[in-house]
């Protein structure tokens, strides 16, 4: 059911610095920062030939990045996001196999503009997942 992984996401305590070692360290094709006010966070994508990765970083004092990063000060892996092609018949037959989707249930748009879901990370092994309808 789950399609091609579209990206990994690294909570991180410094935008500008992680983006910069991504740039001028590994040479990646680093994005321009994006607010996400809907998630709490400003991303940027870095984009490799097979996938992305996207930095994560609070904004607000409510993000959930922020939990995250009072717990890792360092940063790391905050969740993995796979491709599905209908977001609610994947909802639904996650949920009928016992996974607990976060939130409503209802899928918010995500930094791609596309529907997104998070699954809850204790039914995958302690790995927050994400759904994204392609």
């Amino acid at each position: 059911m789950i399609g091609r992984l579209n990206h990994v996401a690294i909570a991180v305590p410094d935008l500008a610095a992680a983006s910069a070692q991504y740039r001028t360290t590994l040479g990646a094709d680093v994005g321009p920062p994006q607010d996400e006010p809907d998630h709490g966070v400003t991303v940027v994508f870095i984009t490799l030939p097979n996938t992305k990765i996207e930095l994560l970083h609070p904004l607000g004092e409510d993000s959930p990045i922020r939990g995250f990063l009072d717990k890792n000060p360092s940063g790391g892996i905050h969740h993995m996001c796979f491709e599905v092609e209908d977001i609610l018949a994947a909802r639904d037959r996650m949920q009928a196999e016992g996974a607990r989707v976060l939130g409503s249930g209802d899928p918010k748009i995500g930094a791609h503009g596309k529907p997104v879901l998070f699954l809850h990370p204790k039914d995958f092994n302690g790995c927050l997942i994400e759904l994204e309808q392609i």
